[in-house]
Order: structure tokens, then sequence, then C-alpha cells
């Protein structure tokens, strides 16, 4: 029987993470593209809005003006970063994941489509939060674990570790 590097199950994890962001992402994108006129606005609750917005800036369509180019080789060099760190790096993995899956989600749309669609809209009253989509979601959630990591205290280095590289027991 072949037995699998160590690591390797958390790669596996990391990798499907990333396709399923990536598939929910690419499936909810289209379905508003299909179904919403550009602007539309169905509401669904008192403070959440289904819309069709075409984003081509970053965050809140900050820097627009910087052009699709500039975000494209952002989103590249960034997705490059993140594939080189976790295959060196195993802490942190599925996180990651969510950040690549995100970074990848919204480049697939600047490459094809030339600017990102969201969809979410979150309001209190007329006080609308940027609307967002799942990429932007993946990113947002991940980048508050890294955070929130960065915070927590680090595990001890004498705990005994399994064949993925994370601790047994200390």
């Amino acid at each position: 029987m072949r037995t699998l590097p160590p690591g390797c199950g958390r790669v596996r994890k990391a990798l499907l993470i990333v396709v399923v962001i990536l598939v929910l992402d690419f499936l909810t994108k289209q379905l508003v593209r299909t179904h919403l006129d550009l602007h539309e606005v169905i509401p669904l609750t008192p403070f959440l809005n289904l819309v069709h917005v075409q984003n081509t800036g970053a965050a809140f369509g900050m820097f627009s003006s910087l052009g699709r180019g500039f975000f494209i080789l952002v989103a590249l060099t960034a997705s490059v970063g993140i594939v080189i760190y976790m295959a060196r790096v195993p802490d942190h993995r599925t996180i990651l994941a969510m950040v690549l899956a995100g970074a990848l989600g919204n480049l697939a749309d600047r490459v094809f489509l030339g600017h990102v669609t969201d969809f979410v809209d979150v309001h209190i009253g007329r006080l609308h939060w940027p609307a967002f989509n799942v990429a932007d979601s993946a990113l947002t959630v991940s980048i508050a674990l890294l955070l929130l990591s960065g915070f927590r205290k680090p595990s001890s280095q004498s705990g005994k570790k399994d064949e993925e590289g994370g601790v047994l027991s200390q």
C-alpha cells in the first residue's frame, strides 16, 4: 500500500476549499448576471438586498482609476505568493486557501469580463455597505481569521505532530 507524504492531506483539503469557493463564486455570479438586470435590486429582508453591480475597482470600488491591468497583476502576484507560501509553510493552509480562492474568483471576473460582479447588499435603512460577492466574503473572513490567529499564543514546539504536521499533544 502506498503512503502519502506528510502534509499531503492538508494540501488536498486546501485545494478542495479553493475549488468549492471558486465554484460557489462562479455559480452565484452567473445566476446574478443571468437573472438580474444591471443595478436591479431585489429586497430579501429589511437589511439585505440582492443586487447586480459591476465593480471595476478594488474593495468597495476604490482605486478604479488604476485600471483593470493593475488589479489583474496584483491578483496574479498575490496568488502566486500565496501558493508558494502554502507549499513551504503548513500553518494556516486552510485560511490561505480561502484567500487564494477569493483572489482567483475576482481575478477570473476581471480577466473575462473586465469587472467584478457583486450582488450582496447589506444595509440599515438608507446606509448601505458596498455590495460584495462570495469571493469577497472568502477574502474578508480569511483575512480576519489570519489577524485573529496572530493574537493567539503560539503552540509549543514540544508537542507530538501527526502525519500532517498538526500538534497531537503537548
